[in-house]
């Protein structure tokens, strides 16, 4: 069987994590290090992602990141992964986006999200709640209207309008049919979950319809990888994120990240620990020959056209290195494939 890395597109997605002992700012200033590196290494695209009143994270304007990313850049695909438009008026997006695609034409995408904020409190200040998302599709509609200038109104959105900044649907369950139904690509990420994916991406291409934006389906699959010398510290890499995960279930606010060591030697309850050792698992991770496998089997299982690295770890010399041997791989792949 020939391998389905060597055609496949590599993207990383950067969610602008705190560190403990660090500040919100040297936490944003990593992301755009990061983008460059991305850059460097050969990947296709870097995007950024929005959390509201979340204490371990610093993204929470990603037009405004994706902005200073792309300055920082020259040929990598700048995005969101996304914006979380129940969150914003569709009218809004059309014109932050389109002052994006009119600074840095042609390297600008449009990732857009369902979700309504992470705890209530969030949602109320936002003037939202959880119903907001099921008006999705009615607000994906209105806002790709804007660019084409359809709206019902008299109001254009400068400058916007006539502009093409490829939209991306990061969507499970329902999601994947709005997708399909609106002719974008789909971003899925469940890697613990491989037959709910499984399940998203059929449905999505058994329905999808072909839009101005996308001729044929095309799907992206989201989630951690983890690459290093040994299977162990790979698994190092996932600790701080899976801690930080059982944490948030367990008191309800997600926690900037620690140390592995650090983790390693806490004291946890026994929810906590459940949560801690689920949380380790379902990521591909492991040395480069493990991963390769791990990849060349997803990919072959989903036939997704991309693969988008959402890794968060404390320890950002060792995020560097598991994304450079990641580069590896591919390169490797391309070369002999």
């Amino acid at each position: 069987m020939s391998s389905a890395i060597a055609p496949a597109r590599f993207s990383v997605l950067d969610r602008s994590r705190i560190r403990e002992g660090h500040t919100a700012a040297q936490a944003l200033r990593d992301t755009v290090a990061l983008a460059r590196e991305a850059e460097r290494l050969g990947f296709h695209r870097f995007w950024v992602s929005e959390h509201h009143g979340v204490p371990g994270v610093a993204g929470s304007a990603p037009t405004v990141l994706a902005a200073a990313v792309a300055g920082a850049t020259r040929t990598i695909r700048v995005g969101t992964g996304g914006v979380m438009l129940p969150n914003h008026r569709p009218l809004v997006v059309a014109e932050q986006f389109g002052v994006l695609e009119s600074l840095f034409p042609g390297r600008i995408d449009m990732g857009l999200g369902r979700s309504v904020g992470f705890t209530d409190g969030v949602r109320k200040t936002l003037g939202r709640d959880k119903d907001d998302a099921d008006d999705f599709a009615t607000q994906l509609a209105e806002l790709l209207g804007w660019f084409g200038g359809t709206s019902p109104t008299r109001v254009h959105a400068y400058p916007a309008e006539g502009l093409t900044v490829p939209p991306f649907v990061l969507a499970l369950g329902e999601g994947a049919t709005i997708a399909a139904r609106a002719g974008l690509p789909l971003v899925i990420g469940d890697l613990r979950d491989r037959e709910r994916m499984r399940r998203g991406i059929d449905t999505y291409r058994a329905r999808f319809c072909p839009s101005p934006w996308a001729s044929e389906p095309y799907v992206v699959v989201s989630g951690t990888v983890a690459v290093a010398a040994s299977p162990e510290e790979a698994r190092r890499l996932l600790v701080p994120e899976a801690w930080s995960m059982a944490y948030s279930r367990t008191h309800g606010t997600f926690p900037p990240l620690p140390p592995a060591e650090s983790v390693e030697t806490r004291t946890m309850t026994a929810k906590e620990r459940g949560f801690y050792e689920r949380g380790l698992t379902g990521h591909i991770a492991g040395t480069e020959e493990q991963v390769t496998h791990e990849l060349d089997t997803l990919l072959q299982e989903t036939g997704a056209q991309e693969i988008l690295v959402t890794t968060s770890t404390y320890d950002r010399t060792a995020l560097l290195d598991s994304h450079r041997r990641l580069a590896g791989i591919v390169h490797r792949a391309r070369n002999t494939g």
